[in-house]
């Protein structure tokens, strides 16, 4: 299951509006077919596994990061029918579909064909892997990353606005792998101003991966998308991970309004006493302030440090 998972994450921010899901094909202790859902939805995991394994999925076993589709379209036929129809024997699923047209269906047809089924092995893995799809599905929204450089004394710039650049080249060249991770990058006015920033990704064989621009302004601009209000991200079609980048004020409007998800923080070992990171949230209270974030990752990149929280809901 973490190999389907690892193939999932290829998918990520490019199969919008369906979910990123790997599968992995195991028969006889070997890998016989690989796959994860493709750009623009199809084909999905499973379709691209079993066209690999070809007769080796008959008796096989197949690692599925998502309950297998129980519908087909005009794109492909179901996947749980697809995994029948080839003589998988046993079914491995981490997570059951949200979906309506699927949810609990998809695991019934392949016990209804003579599958062998187990549920949840590593459920919250895939939550995570699958965050964009699945907060679509239960907020209506995208999941939102909100990513900041910082210095140790928490500035994104100095007091005259230079901020090219504060973390070194490694931290730069993950942060651009996020943007790759991403189907939409968010920036308010004030930054377009400052930094007029190209907002592309710019990794070796990842430059066709770059986000669409997103503008938070009640103006609009050429060659942007622009949205009034944080809220308004619930109307970006085709977009299920929203990396927000800056500036300050509108970090700070998303994290008012609740909608981050996920931070990404990129420190520094430098000492700036200039622009601080964050624009003014608000809170009336120390205890409104604990109990938010939990730490997923922390590692270095090269000289700064990154570390990856997500939003503490219920």
């Amino acid at each position: 299951m973490a190999a389907a998972l690892a193939l999932a994450e290829r998918g990520r921010g490019r199969t919008a509006p369906n979910p990123n899901v790997g599968c992995v094909i195991v028969k006889d202790g070997v890998v016989a077919g690989r796959g994860w859902t493709q750009p623009g939805g199809r084909p999905h995991a499973e379709a691209m596994a079993l066209a690999q394994a070809g007769g080796a999925a008959r008796g096989a076993t197949a690692y599925v990061t998502l309950e297998p589709c129980a519908h087909g379209s005009a794109r492909g036929p179901d996947c749980s029918g697809a995994l029948a129809q080839a003589g998988i024997a046993r079914a491995v699923v981490a997570l059951t579909d949200p979906d309506p047209r699927t949810n609990g269906k998809g695991i019934a047809r392949l016990r209804a064909a003579g599958v062998e089924l187990e549920t949840g092995v590593l459920e919250a893995e895939a939550r995570r892997s699958m965050a964009g799809f699945l907060t679509r599905r239960a907020l209506g929204r995208p999941q939102v990353t909100l990513k900041l450089g910082l210095s140790l004394d928490g500035c994104i710039a100095l007091a005259n606005g230079e901020s090219r650049w504060i973390t070194g080249p490694q931290a730069r060249a993950h942060a651009h792998l996020e943007r790759a991770r991403h189907e939409a990058i968010l920036i308010g006015r004030g930054t377009l101003r400052a930094d007029a920033p190209t907002l592309d990704v710019r990794l070796a064989g990842l430059e066709a991966r770059s986000p669409r621009r997103i503008l938070l302004s009640l103006h609009p601009e050429s060659g942007w998308t622009s949205i009034p209000a944080p809220v308004n991200i619930a109307s970006l079609a085709g977009v299920d991970h929203l990396l927000v980048e800056g500036g300050a004020q509108a970090a700070a409007s998303f994290l008012r309004a609740d909608l981050v998800d996920r931070l990404l923080l990129y420190r520094a070992p430098v000492l700036l006493g200039g622009k601080p990171g964050l624009a003014g949230l608000d809170l009336t209270s120390l205890s409104d302030a604990h109990g938010r974030w939990r730490l997923l990752d922390s590692r270095m990149l090269g000289s700064d440090r990154v570390e990856v929280y997500e939003r503490a809901r219920s």
